[in-house]
């Protein structure tokens, strides 16, 4: 999938792209990034990890109003970041359990740290989704909720990255993704779903 990108052409409540993660033991820390293209302006998903206890077990969304909501366990922390026009960008979302520190990057810029569950592990028998968010278990879409645009450079790892790293990321660089590793990336595509080029550099 390297320079590759999923393109999700039109609001739907039926397409969506499944990821399949190397998880062996409950999560205790975790960094997503992903690159997304989209002029929506009302809410869609960005990242949905989902665990049959726990719809929102890991959720990246973007609210009508320009806040990002960050979902662990159920839990929600929100961020601000500037509003631009519509153009390709970056995201790392980071959380710890030791100290429930949670961490928004937005093309390779920090948003100030919040906090949420503490002491939490996340499930490993996950369903990850994208283009969709999950209200159940692989299932519960609603397409108004949908992504409508591109996504790509979708990597999990399974500690907190250093900002250095994240913004080695963001430069085009990489760590050996141990979760989700675009450059391998294990997917089923269902619905209007299309791999092109990325637009991005």
């Amino acid at each position: 999938m390297h320079t590759k990108a999923f393109v999700f052409p039109k609001e739907s409540d039926n397409s969506f792209v499944t990821l399949t993660a190397q998880l062996t033991k409950p999560l205790k820390a975790f960094t997503v990034c992903l690159h997304i293209y989209t002029d929506l302006t009302r809410d869609y998903s960005l990242f949905s990890y989902a665990t049959r206890q726990q719809d929102n077990e890991i959720l990246l969304f973007k609210g009508k109003t320009g806040v990002y909501s960050v979902s662990v366990g159920g839990a929600d922390v929100f961020f601000k970041p500037p509003e631009s026009s519509p153009t390709p960008m970056h995201f790392c979302v980071t959380w710890e359990s030791t100290s429930g520190i949670t961490e928004l990057w937005v093309d390779g810029k920090p948003m100030v740290r919040r906090s949420m569950k503490r002491g939490y592990s996340l499930g490993t028998e996950a369903s990850i989704v994208l283009g969709q968010e999950q209200d159940a278990f692989a299932g519960g879409f609603d397409k108004n909720q949908s992504l409508v645009g591109d996504i790509g450079d979708v990597n999990m790892w399974d500690y907190v990255l250093s900002p250095e790293e994240i913004n080695t990321v963001y430069a085009g660089g990489t760590f050996s993704p141990n979760v989700l590793d675009w450059r391998a990336l294990k997917y089923k595509t269902y619905g209007e779903v299309f791999v092109k080029r990325q637009l991005w550099p």
